[in-house]
């Protein structure tokens, strides 16, 4: 609790320091412009007209004569910047007055008159998208109308739009052969004409990409988010533009389309790219609070036989794990996001409450089914010796299931709003080469919800649910359930939670059901401060769950490559160490 004092701190006399040495820089501008009369977005732009020149005050000095010619002017510019507004027969007056300590004023008041209405608006739409659901939509919600002030920034931001909508359906020429406002001031009213001329659609023509010559074309036309003679769009550019950045092979992606050699509306596309290095080979040093420190060495060749194939190696030690892990992938010819892997798994973890030594093979074939969403159909084959609660035993399963994920976040970094669901479903049989039988759910959800004030909401549920054919002991550790770690509930062991046997050992659930509440607080640009609660155990019987519950609170420094989350977790349970110490690196999705 003392450092947590401290921290507090610490982060008083921090802002304290800035405000002192921000206030002397606020309090140093002698002339401060006051405007009366007008609010809202007419106040502000008059504001902005009436900034104060460069040079008017030097060294805290204020240039007496400029200051007052810079007031003579000031209500002719106040008219001005009201005109946008609707008020043409606005008045104004700006005086100049000493204030308290010791600070010149110059005060506008301003009388904004009657505004100008609309009286009439005539919008056309012509050309070849004249008749375009799309254009048409936007044309009538067109915002100004008849009886209404006139708004040019509302009307421009409607003409830009409707240019926009046309361009980006294609018609590149998109244009206004005729856009005025008639004004009558002494009126006060407003005629509005606006013709929109679509011009003919373009089309998309052939793509010629330079660069990545390593790389067959077929696998770099998958990128490629449009087809020869699909209508021109500016949003199929940016698309191909991301599916190359995002495939991690290249360090620059430029994507041009050449209209100046569009022939009959045919616009070829110029892809120019840079790729990166092949291959690369990564050390890595690292902490966890699950698996102690850890050494690693990645392997990846991102295009091997030259096909696009990517191999994907890692070995790892750790005080509580060691392994190795491979994965090939080999990309869809068709499908951007469809690819086939075979995976490697050679791992020993050494745990309070389990040894295991697995070796294990996968295939798996996954399908990309939307922007975030991933389903796929795999088959595992795996062997396991292990020991828990002193009995040693062996399995081999064979397992076919299927997984689906679906995620969206604004920021993979630091993210602030979005959410992440899974679903894991697999099974085992003796007739496939299984030593037990067992049907197996495991369902993940997680999201983020921003609220006022810098503050994040971060709710997390995990569950697991099987059916087994024999009993809890013949299955192996990595198809049991436990709690308690980083990811887990906050403030017990890496996997010290579940269900026990005759002498109090924990021997891990058939059934799983973990929450998690956080509320976290941004502070400055790269750090934030949280309070969360956990709760959740492994168990055997719905009607015999011992939930178990950890709070507390953590700190967060986010860097480009991910945050470092420091936690201390209190266990709300008798017995139980005061404060565990949680450290992670990363977002857990």
């Amino acid at each position: 609790m003392s450092r947590i004092v401290a921290t507090y701190l610490r982060l008083a006399l921090s802002l304290t320091w800035l405000f002192c040495v921000a206030a002397p820089a606020l309090a140093a501008d002698p002339v401060e412009v006051v405007v009366a009369g007008v609010e809202g977005d007419a106040q502000d732009n008059v504001r902005r007209a009436l900034e104060l020149p460069h040079g008017l005050v030097r060294d805290g000095k204020v240039d007496r004569l400029w200051l007052e010619r810079f007031a003579r002017q000031a209500p002719e510019k106040a008219r001005v910047a009201l005109q946008p507004y609707g008020f043409y027969r606005a008045k104004a007056t700006a005086t100049v007055r000493e204030g308290t300590g010791g600070k010149t004023l110059v005060e506008v008041a301003v009388d904004p008159g009657e505004p100008v209405r609309v009286v009439e608006v005539d919008l056309k739409l012509e050309g070849e998208g004249a008749q375009l659901k799309q254009l048409r939509r936007l044309a009538a919600s067109f915002p100004l109308a008849q009886g209404q002030v006139l708004l040019q920034p509302d009307y421009e931001r409607a003409k830009s739009a409707l240019q926009s909508q046309a361009q980006t359906l294609g018609y590149l020429d998109a244009g206004f052969p005729r856009h005025e406002i008639r004004i009558s001031p002494d009126l006060a009213t407003a005629r509005i004409h606006l013709t929109l001329d679509t011009g003919g659609r373009y089309y998309f023509d052939g793509t010629h990409i330079e660069g990545g010559s390593d790389y067959p074309e077929v696998y770099l036309k998958r990128f490629i988010a449009f087809k020869e003679g699909d209508p021109f769009s500016y949003a199929k550019l940016g698309e191909t533009q991301l599916n190359f950045a995002n495939s991690e092979r290249f360090r620059q992606v430029v994507v041009t389309p050449q209209r100046e050699e569009a022939k009959e509306h045919k616009v070829p596309v110029l892809v120019r790219l840079t790729a990166v290095p092949r291959r690369t080979l990564r050390p890595g040093v690292g902490y966890g609070t699950d698996t102690g420190g850890r050494f690693s060495v990645h392997y990846r060749d991102l295009n091997l036989a030259h096909e696009g194939n990517d191999l994907d190696l890692s070995l790892y030690m750790a005080e509580r794990l060691q392994g190795f892990a491979g994965r090939y992938t080999m990309p869809s010819a068709s499908d951007l996001r469809s690819s086939t892997s075979i995976q490697l798994n050679l791992q020993r973890e050494t745990v309070s409450t389990y040894q295991s030594r697995l070796a294990a093979v996968e295939f798996d074939r996954n399908f990309g089914l939307g922007r975030g969403e991933v389903a796929t159909p795999y088959l595992k084959i795996q062997q396991e010796n292990y020991k828990v609660a002193n009995v040693s035993s062996q399995s081999r399963l064979v397992l076919p299931g299927f997984r689906f994920s679906k995620d969206r976040f604004n920021d993979l970094v630091r993210p602030t709003s979005g959410y992440r669901v899974s679903l894991d479903l697999r099974g085992a049989h003796q007739y496939f080469g299984s030593d037990t039988g067992l049907v197996q759910g495991i369902g993940n959800a997680s999201v983020l919800i921003p609220i006022p004030g810098r503050l994040t909401f971060h709710a997390r549920a995990n569950t697991g649910y099987s059916i087994l054919t024999d009993p809890l002991a013949e299955l192996p550790p990595s198809i049991r359930f436990f709690a308690g770690g980083d990811q887990s509930v906050r403030g017990y062991a890496y996997q010290s939670l579940g269900p026990r046997d005759a002498a109090g050992r924990v021997v891990g659930g058939k059934h799983l059901l973990v929450g998690s509440l956080e509320l976290e607080r941004a502070l400055f640009k790269n750090w934030g401060v949280s309070i969360f609660d956990d709760i959740g155990n492994a168990f055997n019987e719905f009607g015999n769950v011992d939930l178990k519950q950890g709070v507390g609170v953590g700190a967060h420094y986010y860097t480009p490559v991910g945050g470092l989350n420091l936690y201390l977790a209190h266990p709300l349970a008798p017995n139980s160490p005061p404060i565990r110490i949680h450290f992670t690196v990363g977002f857990e999705f």
